[in-house]
């Protein structure tokens, strides 16, 4: 969660409950800058940064941030930003911001940032499972296994259960023999589909009964693993 406080004072200030993500380096104050400076902003900033999720997951936690920071401060600071400008300016950050700026269900391609809305999907008993180790993205992407010659994975809407796919996960699997427990069990416990969210290290399974999803959680609370039951959110076409 973040929340926005507007400086007569030229500066932008970062704070966070977890004291080791304010730095010049968050993509929340890089987004700040960049805007401020591009625009010439005179006013300053005080953003407040409320992490609940775990640090580099695969959650898509520090992308969402930087999506909610273009939108709210392109509000506060009356920019007037069309979307085409805002979805150029997060391309600039990383792959996965542009998502955010739209939420719901998309479909991404060439790096990501090019998002096409599609009809939401609906999934009631998901769990996410994070063992409490952290992966970047940068290590994840050196770990990938290249696909073979002529290796397609489309995915297909209509058949969720066969069509998804993470090209990050073998490797990581390979590396983190706990990552490959977690899907194991996970897929042990019931589910449909058990597999790495994004770079990892979160986990998750979907299932088709809400009392295998809590027998499931359960036995990761056991463990002492950060676990969250979730479902998709339905969200119209813009």
């Amino acid at each position: 969660m973040l929340s926005y406080e507007p400086l007569e004072s030229p500066e932008i200030i970062l704070t966070c409950n977890i004291p080791s993500l304010v730095s010049t380096s968050n993509l929340v104050y890089k987004v700040a800058s960049c805007l401020k400076e591009q625009f010439n902003i005179p006013a300053g900033i005080k953003i407040h940064l409320e992490k609940h999720i775990p640090v580099s997951a695969g959650l898509g936690g520090g992308s969402s941030n930087a999506a909610n920071c273009i939108l709210a401060l392109n509000e506060i600071w009356q920019l007037n930003l069309s979307r085409t400008k805002m979805h150029k300016i997060a391309s600039q950050f990383g792959s996965d911001i542009n998502f955010f700026l739209e939420g719901g269900t998309a479909k991404g391609e060439n790096r990501g940032e090019v998002i096409t809305k599609l009809s939401p999907i609906i999934l009631n008993n998901i769990l996410l499972v994070n063992p409490g180790i952290e992966i970047s993205s940068a290590e994840a992407y050196q770990l990938a296994v290249l696909p073979k010659k002529g290796e397609q994975h489309k995915f297909n809407p209509s058949n969720l259960i066969g069509s998804c796919f993470n090209r990050l996960e073998s490797g990581i699997r390979n590396a983190y023999p706990v990552i490959d427990n977690i899907i194991n069990s996970i897929s042990n416990f019931g589910a449909k589909i058990a597999m790495m969210s994004g770079s990892g290290s979160t986990c998750f399974g979907i299932f088709d009964r809400e009392d295998d999803l809590s027998t499931c959680q359960q036995y990761f609370d056991q463990k002492g693993f950060w676990t969250y039951p979730t479902q998709t959110i339905h969200i119209s076409h813009r």
